[in-house]
């Protein structure tokens, strides 16, 4: 099933348990769905799996990054309601990596893309944010390698 059709299920559903944060989140995940595969250049319609892997998680970054900021100014009731819709984003996203587990996979593809010092952080970018797309925050990936290269 298509994430498409299975967010127009969900939606459905929150509709019938009259749940406003999830049909809120669901209605913007759509949204962007739709608003991607209409854009200008587009060819077919449908999304391809890594498009929309992209768009999930720049939304939840977006949703991360907004319930910091309503944080820091106070605003707890703004602040709940991102991490509220946050949850139910990453409900679409893949199981994310622990930080030993992020370790693990960075040193591998060190070894494999032979990296020898803080040089060498494009090219190990390059392939860690391929490998680790959705995974993984692009910010704590980029801080685990650079840690790792100094050492």
């Amino acid at each position: 099933m298509s994430l498409k059709s299975q967010i127009d299920n969900d939606i459905k559903q929150a509709m019938l348990a009259k749940d406003k944060d999830a049909l809120t989140a669901l209605r913007s995940i759509k949204s962007l769905i739709l608003l991607e595969e209409t854009k200008e250049g587009t060819v077919g319609g449908d999304l391809k799996a890594e498009e929309e892997l992209k768009l999930l998680t720049k939304a939840a970054k977006q949703r991360r990054e907004s319930a910091d900021i309503f944080k820091t100014q106070g605003r707890e009731d703004l602040s709940s309601k991102e991490l509220a819709e946050l949850a139910i984003i990453e409900r679409y996203l893949p199981k994310q990596l622990s930080a030993e587990e992020l370790e693990a996979k960075v040193k591998d593809i060190l070894t494999r893309v032979g990296a020898k010092g803080p040089a060498d952080m494009g090219k190990v970018m390059g392939v860690a944010t391929k490998e680790l797309a959705g995974q993984a925050d692009g910010k704590v990936v980029s801080e685990t390698v650079k840690r790792l290269l100094v050492q």
